[in-house]
């Protein structure tokens, strides 16, 4: 009966740190591409993680374009999600362990976030293409960082745009080369 309720547990855990955190590491790559802060989805976003984020700005300022207080607080956030999943489960793990960890969860959170904005952009282009909806612009300003350098490699064949299947095989790629050996290698520290 435990386990049911452990693993419950463990969902609610992982729902309420991973919709604040992904809403943070959202916000960074918006500031990174410059989106329109006037756009209503970034006016959400600003007004759920400004009141945790001014605070910090003072203590962790912002480096260029990048928000370091907001990687830092997805990346504390992260790691305390970890600790209260492994204490729900019965274990722990050392605290360099438990921070590598979160780090190498904050990579692969960014390359998930860049897969479905990648897949939500291609399946819109379909069903609404001309659409006036306010999530329509950041999609693609999102999705440009990675699909320009796609293009480049495979242009439109017969008014047909391939580069999206390139760059989520990129992604996937990027997945299983770069955050799986990281991810092994943080739980082995």
């Amino acid at each position: 009966m435990g386990g049911y309720f452990g693993n419950a547990g463990e969902f609610l855990v992982n729902i309420v740190f991973g919709f604040f955190i992904a809403v943070l590491m959202l916000r960074v790559l918006l500031q990174l591409v410059r989106a329109n802060f006037f756009n209503p989805v970034c006016q959400f976003l600003v007004k759920v993680t400004n009141p945790v984020l001014i605070p910090l700005r003072r203590i962790i300022p912002n480096w260029g374009r990048v928000e370091l207080s907001a990687i830092v607080l997805a990346w504390v956030l992260k790691s305390l999600e970890t600790i209260i999943v492994l204490a729900i489960r019965g274990t722990s793990a050392p605290s360099l362990n438990i921070v590598a960890m979160a780090a190498v969860q904050l990579l692969d959170l960014v390359i998930t976030i860049f897969f479905v904005v990648i897949f939500v952009r291609v399946i819109l282009s379909w069903v609404a293409p001309q659409g006036d909806n306010p999530v329509l612009p950041l999609l693609y300003q999102l999705s440009a960082p990675i699909l320009n350098p796609a293009r480049r490699v495979i242009p439109l064949i017969g008014g047909l745009d391939l580069s999206p299947i390139l760059a989520i095989v990129v992604l996937q790629l990027a997945r299983m080369l770069i955050v799986a050996p990281l991810l092994d290698l943080a739980q082995a520290l």
